[in-house]
């Protein structure tokens, strides 16, 4: 497991032009498998156009207590871009006013950010429906500060999404870090003691499971069984739902590709699954993605690729929905990653 993330190694996949160089070359480059836009002609999905918006979600900063080896943000310790209160104000004005009726707070860690108790606090009475929290579940045992998170997340009614590669030690601790799964399963333990994830509880605990290697997840609702029997077996754990996510093939995720000579067959395996029904509600139809720095998205994997929504309102200074819903979505290979099998997004499948 690597300690730092790819830019502070100061590796040439860290550079978003690199990563869409390498996307954009190769089997793509010489007809050996169709562009992702090519794809989409062929069903008549191109352009791929938003539908009315539903999901704000915002990036609270790249820092992290944990470097996972397949993170599309390339989060870590090291990474020091955290929003500001200035640019979260401006988000709160955007969230008074939006029709979204889901706000989700993503990272790195989004509870490193200093501010983060305060923006909730503050975004909570704007009246959304679903506040999602992305937590890595290790933050709330990384340090002392951190242990009354589950209290803080039931007083303003979040509905925690947690990452969970597996049920056993072995497989999350070798994509997450030595000591991960141990901490995990004492911060679940932790939320279901004040009523997270339990039957008929409104206290939402959902957890994310991605694939450990180069292949493409399985059946969902077989995987979210699976968990759920192991984790209530062994820990008397209990959780609500299981998203599963197609890792993409940028940043970290890509040079793990690349190192292990998977890239190819990896991008043979997303094309070969596509499926045209997922095309349809992929996430970035009804997402607008903003960055720590208050940049606009399409998705959060665009915003890793730094390939801001194509309109005229680019930051959430100038926010303004109606234009926003009045553009065409960025789109490269990576997103075959969100229309393989029954799809995915940061809400599981799609299709």
């Amino acid at each position: 497991m690597a300690t730092k993330s790819l830019k502070a190694r100061n590796n040439d996949i860290a550079n978003t032009s690199r990563q869409m160089e390498i996307l954009s070359e190769g089997i793509f480059a010489n007809g050996e498998l169709p562009t992702f836009a090519a794809k989409i002609k062929e069903t008549n999905q191109f352009p791929l156009r938003p539908k009315k918006l539903e999901i704000l979600q915002i990036n609270l900063g790249y820092m992290c207590n944990q470097v996972c080896s397949h993170c599309h943000v390339d989060a870590g310790p090291d990474r020091k871009e955290i929003m500001t209160l200035e640019t979260m104000n401006q988000c709160l004005e955007v969230i008074k006013k939006t029709e979204a009726h889901t706000l989700d707070l993503t990272g790195g860690a989004p509870e490193m950010n200093p501010n983060f108790r305060w923006f909730v606090e503050e975004a909570s009475k704007a009246g959304i429906k679903d506040f999602i929290v992305r937590s890595n579940l290790t933050i709330i045992r990384a340090n002392k500060k951190y242990h009354d998170l589950p209290e803080f997340f039931k007083k303003h009614k979040v509905h925690v999404v947690s990452s969970m590669p597996h049920w056993t030690r072995g497989k999350t601790d070798k994509q997450r870090g030595d000591g991960v799964f141990d901490k995990s399963i004492k911060a679940l333990q932790m939320l279901n003691e004040i009523g997270y994830g339990l039957e008929g509880s409104d206290l939402k605990l959902d957890l994310v499971y991605n694939p450990s290697g180069a292949f493409l997840p399985g059946d969902q609702m077989a995987l979210e069984n699976d968990f759920k029997k192991a984790l209530k077996n062994d820990f008397e754990i209990d959780f609500h739902s299981l998203f599963a996510i197609t890792n993409l093939p940028i940043s970290r995720f890509l040079d793990y590709l690349i190192a292990s000579e998977n890239y190819e067959d990896y991008m043979i395996s997303l094309v070969d699954a596509y499926n045209p029904a997922a095309v349809a509600n992929v996430m970035c139809t009804n997402t607008i993605s903003v960055s720590w720095d208050g940049w606009l998205y399409d998705c959060d994997f665009n915003q890793m690729l730094n390939l801001k929504v194509a309109s005229k309102v680019k930051h959430i200074a100038d926010y303004n929905e109606e234009l926003l819903q009045d553009r065409n979505i960025i789109i490269n290979q990576h997103c075959y990653g969100c229309t393989a099998g029954s799809g995915s997004s940061c809400q599981g499948v799609v299709a």
